[in-house]
């Protein structure tokens, strides 16, 4: 799992990224919302600890900001002091997933980074429907003016990323960490698949969908959607 933690203690920090690394989870650490910002759009987290006490802003608006700049929006527990009903109620309003008072117990920060985890891969919606393209995450069928698209396992991933994030561009750099997470190939490993996908879901149709973003990476650009 792919953590973000926002914390300007440097102490907490350290107990939470070496109990959770303990575990073969991937941690990034912010020590301040203007790097909790950058990094949580940079990047895609599954789940991002945030707490509310930063010292260049409230979390509770990092926490807005975020839900609506990530890429691929994450799951976020805002970890806090603050333990009244209006703190609570302020914090599941600007987009909170879930809400931890400190102090608390580490082992119960993994059980709710699991629980949001299986909650968001139970509603994620299998099928996606943008303007004339269809997919679906389960089968890999994909069809555009009902008509299917035969793709390769890389094209059809490329193309559920750009699906699930439009109409937000996909850096390269995000597919790259998508495609190969463990193993990036030499040179450029994304220019052959691309191509390959436009010649599938571009080249037989009169209107292009798949866009270059210059100096950034792709997004998907759907008419009258």
């Amino acid at each position: 799992m792919k953590i973000l933690l926002v914390e300007d203690n440097v102490e907490i920090a350290t107990q939470v990224i070496d109990f959770l690394t303990g575990l073969g989870w991937d941690v990034d650490f912010a020590r301040n919302a203007t790097q909790g910002a950058e990094l949580a759009v940079a990047d895609n987290f599954d789940v991002i600890l945030l707490d509310l006490n930063l010292p260049d802003g409230d979390g509770v608006t990092l926490c807005a900001q975020i839900k609506a700049n990530a890429t691929i929006e994450p799951a976020i527990i805002m970890v806090t002091a603050r333990n009244s009903f209006e703190d609570k109620a302020e914090g599941f309003n600007h987009g909170a997933d879930d809400y931890l008072v400190k102090p608390y117990d580490l082992r119960e920060l993994p059980l709710r980074c699991q629980a949001l985890l299986r909650r968001k891969q139970l509603y994620q919606s299998k099928k996606l429907s943008l303007g004339e393209l269809s997919l679906d995450a389960h089968t890999h069928e994909v069809t555009r003016q009902d008509q299917p698209l035969k793709l390769t396992k890389i094209g059809f991933n490329i193309l559920l990323q750009l699906a699930r994030a439009y109409p937000k561009p996909v850096s390269k750099s995000q597919l790259v960490a998508e495609l190969w997470p463990n193993d990036v190939p030499d040179s450029d490993p994304l220019k052959a698949h691309i191509y390959a996908l436009r010649q599938v879901l571009d080249k037989p149709f009169s209107t292009p969908m798949l866009a270059t973003v210059q100096s950034l990476g792709y997004r998907l650009e759907v008419a009258n959607a």
